[in-house]
């Protein structure tokens, strides 16, 4: 009888690959988009500021319960 395969566990980045408070780089987020236009300064500034509260809303919640 052959034995079931474990499951594939997800790799943790690399330590030092993503800076804290981030879940997503802006760098990583960009090539998603066709270029842009307007003013890619508030873009980013945007994309970090919802960012930044989606990790402290995730870090929130493993803390919390």
């Amino acid at each position: 009888m052959a034995r079931p395969k474990k499951a594939a566990r997800a790799k943790a980045p690399a330590p030092g690959k993503r800076p804290p408070g981030v879940c997503v780089p802006w760098e990583e987020k960009e090539k998603e988009f066709p270029p842009l236009t307007g003013d890619q300064e508030l873009v980013r500034r945007v994309w970090q500021d919802v960012d930044g509260l989606a990790y402290l809303y995730i870090w929130h919640c493993v803390l919390s319960f």
